[in-house]
């Protein structure tokens, strides 16, 4: 999946993520076609600090779609999978860094309006903190995302206190 990223780090990402308590092995999930992988998702578990507590959430990264693959609709596929998955694990909310036109489809929208505060890169514009809801209710807690140790082989920018 290292090509779908122009980059080995997101595949680093998903090995240590695999390694870590945070790890949900129901929400990692593969597509596959003709026997090749060519998709992968995970949700897993992150922190959100509310300043008292931190609250066990749920998290989307990475996604990757081999290149060839690309606009077929198998991204689409494996993030519905995904969120329904971690809704009937009993997720409240999802967040995740991405672009909002990309993940708006499937429901996510900026999360700072709901008091949700995700570090991103500099070079990242402020919607790309995001969270889908996965019912009709706002989130019942809020605060800084803080990122898992999983996170520090792509993650230079993020908080992980």
């Amino acid at each position: 999946m290292a090509a779908a990223f122009n980059s080995a780090s997101e595949a680093d990402l998903v090995e240590a993520i695999r390694a870590a308590p945070e790890y949900i092995a129901e929400l990692a999930l593969v597509a596959e076609i003709d026997g090749q992988v060519v998709g992968h998702v995970m949700v897993s578990y992150t922190n959100l600090d509310d300043g008292t507590t931190r609250h066990q959430i749920f998290q989307l990264s990475p996604l990757a779609v081999a290149p060839d693959h690309q606009g077929s609709g198998v991204g689409s596929a494996l993030v519905r999978g995904v969120l329904e998955r971690a809704n009937a694990l009993g997720a409240e909310f999802v967040v995740l860094e991405g672009d909002p036109r990309y993940y708006g489809r499937f429901g996510f929208e900026p999360a700072a309006p709901y008091g949700i505060l995700i570090n991103l890169p500099d070079w990242a514009p402020p919607e790309a903190a995001q969270l889908c809801r996965l019912s009709d209710a706002p989130p019942s807690v809020s605060g800084r995302v803080i990122y898992p140790a999983s996170f520090d082989t792509v993650t230079e920018h993020r908080s992980t206190q």
